[in-house]
């Protein structure tokens, strides 16, 4: 039975590699993929997934403006699909991911979804919130903090190396930008939570 997934997480945790790896394993099978990726997204290359590791594979991409239902239709249209993969899914708009759904529920192909689960001011990106509320099954991709415990959050970075507080909830960026915490770091790095002492 076909289910909608969304494998969220923070920046750097990995979910473009596992979103490769499982595209990959279907492949392997003899199993065809559908890789969907947001086109504001470039740092790979317009049209590609890319992974920190060096791994990568083309991707067809969608806008704000796209009706997901009719491209999964139009590429179904031109053979079977095994399973859809969509990256950077806390891009999509909340009609993206009803269109995801209803293709999952009428076209009864499986769609797995990859992306952040909130921005660097702690508020669910739209897209996310979506998914968190029409996914079937949901997975935490996890990373780790500083401090060793699972970072949770993302902190946009300032030129001056300070965490912002403000900005558009949109910036394209990786290392040089983002940084993953837990709720605690994140809230002493914006100034909500007063530094402590290291533990002895």
């Amino acid at each position: 039975m076909a289910k909608l997934y969304f494998h969220y997480s923070t920046m750097n945790a990995g979910k473009s590699t596992i979103l490769l790896q499982a595209s990959y394993n279907y492949r392997e099978r003899g199993m065809e993929t559908y890789l969907l990726t947001a086109g504001v997204d470039t740092r790979a290359g317009a049209g590609t997934i890319g992974s920190r590791i060096g791994i990568s594979a083309e991707a067809d991409v969608f806008g704000l403006e796209d009706d997901l239902l009719v491209k999964i239709r139009d590429r179904l249209a031109k053979g079977h699909v095994a399973c859809i993969f969509v990256d950077e899914a806390q891009f999509l708009t909340d009609d993206q991911v009803w269109q995801l759904a209803r293709a999952v529920d009428d076209l009864k192909v499986p769609i797995m979804c990859y992306g952040l689960r909130v921005d660097f001011m702690g508020r669910l990106f739209p897209g996310s919130a979506t998914l968190l509320a029409l996914a079937d099954e949901m997975r935490e991709v996890r990373t780790i903090c500083h401090c060793g415990k699972k970072a949770t959050m993302v902190a946009r970075m300032g030129a001056d190396g300070s965490a912002l507080k403000e900005g558009a909830q949109v910036q394209i960026g990786g290392n040089e930008t983002y940084v993953s915490l837990c709720r605690r770091h994140w809230r002493e790095a914006i100034g909500d939570l007063a530094p402590t002492e290291p533990e002895a």
